[in-house]
């Protein structure tokens, strides 16, 4: 085992002192550079048991592309389970709003009824995404992932019904 300099301890143990000490002075985490615009809804006015198409506007005010994109979807409080697992490679360029095609849902289920004031409540939280450098090398586009985006997750909500 390495011995840990004196001075590196001394070092990182006044640091988390003053971290612990100061934490209400700790600065704010960075708003991010993907932000959610426009959630789009086909139909406009679903009722029950209505198959729904799911888009998002995603802009990107960075300076690299993102991708690897994982969202997390409600429907009135309730987490879609599909979002778990699932990673959107689309590119996101830099200055650009992109629109994300996410997954089509039913706006009943058996575990999720209709509401009483026939509302759908959509939330759609981009939870993580990564900055990649994408360049075409001997003819083949070639993906390189290269860090989180930083102030992740944003949030955006939208309402649609009769």
């Amino acid at each position: 085992m390495r011995a840990f300099p004196i001075t590196r301890a001394v070092t990182l143990a006044s640091l988390l002192l003053t971290a612990s000490a100061h934490g209400e002075d700790a600065p704010k985490a960075a708003s991010s550079p993907l932000t959610l615009g426009a959630i789009t809804i086909t139909p406009a006015t679903p009722g029950a048991d209505t198959l729904c198409e799911l888009r998002v506007d995603v802009a990107n005010h960075g300076d690299r592309i993102a991708s690897q994109l994982a969202f997390a979807v409600k429907v009135n409080g309730q987490e879609l389970p599909v979002y778990r697992n699932q990673l959107f490679m689309q590119r996101l360029d830099p200055g650009k709003t992109s629109t994300v095609r996410l997954y089509n849902f039913w706006t009943t289920e058996n575990t999720r009824p209709a509401p009483k004031d026939g509302k759908y409540r959509i939330e759609i939280t981009l939870r993580e995404a990564k900055w990649f450098e994408i360049a075409t090398k001997n003819g083949a586009e070639e993906w390189t992932p290269l860090s989180p985006v930083p102030g992740l997750p944003v949030t955006a909500t939208a309402i649609v019904g009769k």
